[in-house]
């Protein structure tokens, strides 16, 4: 399951994986889609038949249950929301988007 994450990580700039309702997903996902107009591959591992084994490892890599939104960039994890919204209100989170060619204003 571990490839099968790793593979799903890098076919966009940016891919979450979340699940449905998950208010923090939705929190990130506006952050990303709605302030800051990224193209965004998102994987609701509620609607995965793999779902299940996803989300193991997603907690295996991020060291907590529920592991979404699980947000990686670039094809590295950066982590959950508490993750993106410091690097956010420090100034780093659109340095990391455009190093990644996410966005390019």
């Amino acid at each position: 399951m571990a490839e099968r994450v790793s593979r799903l990580s890098t076919e966009k700039a940016v891919v979450i994986f979340t699940r449905s309702p998950c208010p923090m997903c939705h929190t990130v996902l506006s952050l990303l889609i709605s302030e800051l107009s990224v193209c965004v591959a998102v994987h609701e591992l509620d609607k995965d038949p793999r779902g299940r084994d996803m989300e193991r490892e997603l907690a295996r890599r991020l060291g907590r249950s529920p592991p979404v939104p699980a947000v990686f960039i670039g094809g590295n994890l950066v982590g959950s929301t508490n993750k993106v919204m410091s690097l956010h209100l420090a100034g780093k989170f659109v340095p990391m988007l455009k190093a990644a060619g996410a966005i390019w204003l």
